[in-house]
Protein backbone atom coordinates (compact mmCIF):
# COMPACT_ATOMS: atom_id res chain seq x y z
CA UNK A 1 0.00 0.00 0.00
CA UNK A 2 1.56 3.25 -1.13
CA UNK A 3 1.90 5.93 1.54
CA UNK A 4 3.08 9.50 1.00
CA UNK A 5 4.53 11.78 3.66
CA UNK A 6 5.15 15.47 3.00
CA UNK A 7 7.55 17.76 4.79
CA UNK A 8 9.33 21.07 4.32
CA UNK A 9 6.54 23.61 4.70
CA UNK A 10 6.84 26.68 6.86
CA UNK A 11 6.79 30.46 7.06
CA UNK A 12 8.92 32.40 4.59
CA UNK A 13 9.17 36.02 3.47
CA UNK A 14 8.25 37.07 -0.07
CA UNK A 15 11.14 36.30 -2.40
CA UNK A 16 12.32 33.44 -0.23
CA UNK A 17 12.63 29.74 -1.00
CA UNK A 18 11.41 26.43 0.38
CA UNK A 19 11.91 22.83 -0.68
CA UNK A 20 9.02 20.45 -0.11
CA UNK A 21 9.60 16.70 0.07
CA UNK A 22 7.23 13.85 -0.71
CA UNK A 23 8.60 10.59 0.65
CA UNK A 24 7.01 7.30 -0.39
CA UNK A 25 6.80 3.94 1.33
CA UNK A 26 5.14 0.66 0.40
CA UNK A 27 5.93 1.02 -3.30
CA UNK A 28 8.33 2.68 -5.71
CA UNK A 29 7.50 6.28 -6.62
CA UNK A 30 8.97 5.87 -10.09
CA UNK A 31 6.00 3.64 -10.95
CA UNK A 32 3.66 6.61 -10.49
CA UNK A 33 3.14 10.07 -11.86
CA UNK A 34 3.45 12.46 -8.91
CA UNK A 35 1.46 15.66 -8.71
CA UNK A 36 1.83 18.66 -6.43
CA UNK A 37 -1.37 20.49 -5.55
CA UNK A 38 -2.22 23.40 -3.29
CA UNK A 39 -5.33 24.72 -1.62
CA UNK A 40 -5.68 28.20 -0.17
CA UNK A 41 -8.46 29.08 2.30
CA UNK A 42 -11.79 29.40 0.53
CA UNK A 43 -10.40 28.22 -2.81
CA UNK A 44 -10.47 25.00 -4.80
CA UNK A 45 -7.50 22.67 -4.79
CA UNK A 46 -5.35 23.41 -7.84
CA UNK A 47 -2.54 21.65 -9.63
CA UNK A 48 0.92 23.15 -9.26
CA UNK A 49 3.30 20.71 -10.92
CA UNK A 50 3.63 17.07 -11.88
CA UNK A 51 6.35 14.63 -12.88
CA UNK A 52 5.79 11.40 -14.77
CA UNK A 53 7.09 8.04 -13.69
CA UNK A 54 10.06 6.33 -15.37
CA UNK A 55 11.06 9.11 -17.79
CA UNK A 56 10.59 12.07 -15.44
CA UNK A 57 8.78 14.45 -17.78
CA UNK A 58 7.51 17.54 -15.95
CA UNK A 59 4.72 20.09 -16.23
CA UNK A 60 3.92 23.30 -14.34
CA UNK A 61 1.01 25.63 -13.81
CA UNK A 62 1.51 28.99 -15.50
CA UNK A 63 1.50 30.71 -12.12
CA UNK A 64 4.68 28.92 -10.99
CA UNK A 65 6.65 28.46 -14.22
CA UNK A 66 10.20 29.70 -13.85
CA UNK A 67 9.97 29.70 -10.06
CA UNK A 68 9.18 26.09 -9.05
CA UNK A 69 11.04 22.93 -10.01
CA UNK A 70 9.87 19.36 -9.44
CA UNK A 71 12.43 16.55 -9.30
CA UNK A 72 12.84 12.95 -8.18
CA UNK A 73 15.52 11.19 -6.18
CA UNK A 74 14.95 7.50 -6.87
CA UNK A 75 17.55 6.41 -4.31
CA UNK A 76 15.51 8.09 -1.58
CA UNK A 77 12.13 7.26 -3.15
CA UNK A 78 11.30 10.94 -2.79
CA UNK A 79 9.94 13.69 -5.03
CA UNK A 80 10.80 17.32 -4.32
CA UNK A 81 9.25 20.66 -5.12
CA UNK A 82 11.81 23.46 -5.03
CA UNK A 83 9.99 26.76 -4.65
CA UNK A 84 11.91 29.98 -5.34
CA UNK A 85 10.86 33.63 -5.52
CA UNK A 86 7.85 32.89 -3.36
CA UNK A 87 4.90 35.27 -3.42
CA UNK A 88 2.10 35.83 -0.90
CA UNK A 89 -0.33 34.24 -3.36
CA UNK A 90 1.65 30.99 -3.04
CA UNK A 91 0.33 30.65 0.52
CA UNK A 92 -1.61 27.38 0.75
CA UNK A 93 -1.58 23.85 2.03
CA UNK A 94 0.54 21.85 -0.39
CA UNK A 95 -0.19 18.19 -1.13
CA UNK A 96 1.61 15.54 -3.12
CA UNK A 97 -0.34 12.77 -4.80
CA UNK A 98 0.36 9.62 -6.81
CA UNK A 99 -1.25 8.51 -10.08
CA UNK A 100 -0.69 4.87 -11.11
CA UNK A 101 -0.90 5.92 -14.77
CA UNK A 102 2.74 6.89 -14.66
CA UNK A 103 2.87 8.46 -18.12
CA UNK A 104 0.10 10.99 -17.52
CA UNK A 105 1.05 14.60 -16.74
CA UNK A 106 -2.32 15.38 -15.22
CA UNK A 107 -3.15 18.40 -13.08
CA UNK A 108 -6.62 17.07 -12.26
CA UNK A 109 -7.13 15.91 -8.66
CA UNK A 110 -9.45 13.12 -9.82
CA UNK A 111 -6.60 11.37 -11.64
CA UNK A 112 -4.71 10.78 -8.39
CA UNK A 113 -5.42 7.88 -6.05
CA UNK A 114 -2.97 8.39 -3.17
CA UNK A 115 -2.47 11.61 -1.23
CA UNK A 116 -0.14 12.92 1.41
CA UNK A 117 -1.33 14.72 4.52
CA UNK A 118 -0.44 18.19 3.28
CA UNK A 119 2.07 20.74 4.55
CA UNK A 120 1.40 24.43 5.19
CA UNK A 121 3.33 27.05 3.24
CA UNK A 122 2.87 30.65 4.36
CA UNK A 123 4.51 33.52 2.47
CA UNK A 124 4.22 36.75 4.43
CA UNK A 125 6.25 39.79 5.38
Amino acid sequence: QLQLVESGGGLVQPGGSLRLSCAASGSTLDYYAIGWFRQAPGKEREGVSCISGRNGTTNYADSVKGRFTVSRDNAKNTVYLQMNSLKPEDTAIYYCAANPYWWRLSMDTFDYEYWGQGTQVTVSS
